[in-house]
């Protein structure tokens, strides 16, 4: 006996091969477009917010990854990548689950690895410094749009709780990596972060 989400997956394959061997299927000059159970929404609705704010932090950390990283940064940065395909097909079909607690897991892993090698911070920093950090700020502040974009959803739609944790702690981790980045150098010299220039908090430290 088939169960209901192998027959999900089953109809979502087949509707996700209708798409991938025709690109321009026009179907969405309507202003609607499929879900993963075939049924249509506008193209305003949360859920297709939610699922193109995903795709777009997908696309950033791709483009991150185009910057020389190390080695560990970039087999994390990988397996989000994966992760974040898992959470848009989750999307794309209401009442199904691919992204796992696993998962928001190994982020929090990742975050208590990478912030040990850090200094406290004192300060605010900037998003900016390197090209790979400043884009890590870039993936930081996009994921707090999908974030809050699968919140608003979460209000109409019954959702699972692990879209918005891992988006949540991606969001941290990306911050995180950042400060990482910006320390990173080929050439083994060691960068910092960019602080914010604040008067009030120069004036204190002057007292």
């Amino acid at each position: 006996m088939v169960s209901d989400n192998a027959g999900l997956i089953a109809r979502k394959d087949v509707f996700m091969g209708k798409r991938l061997t025709q690109i321009a299927t026009r179907t969405g000059d309507d202003g609607t477009t499929g879900l993963g159970d075939n049924t249509r929404v506008p193209k305003h609705h949360l859920r297709v917010q939610a699922m193109g704010d995903v795709d777009e932090l997908n696309s950033h950390i791709g483009l991150l990854m185009c910057e020389p990283l190390p080695q560990e940064v970039r087999e994390l940065l990988i397996d989000v990548q994966h992760q974040l395909f898992n959470l848009g097909g989750e999307l794309s079909i209401p009442g199904f689950e691919l992204l796992k607690d696993a998962a928001v897991l190994q982020l929090d892993q990742a975050l208590e690895v990478h912030n040990a090698t850090l200094p406290r911070l004192q300060e605010f920093i900037l998003p900016a410094g390197t090209r790979a950090a400043a884009q890590a700020h870039v993936c930081r502040t996009v994921a707090r749009r999908a974030e809050r974009a699968v919140v608003a959803l979460g209000a109409q739609d019954a959702l699972k709780d692990t879209p918005r944790q891992y988006l949540n702690r991606l969001s941290d981790l990306m911050f995180v990596l950042s400060r990482v980045l910006n320390r990173y150098r080929t050439d083994g010299t060691v960068g910092d972060d960019v602080y914010w220039k604040s008067e009030k908090m120069a004036k204190a430290a002057q007292e």
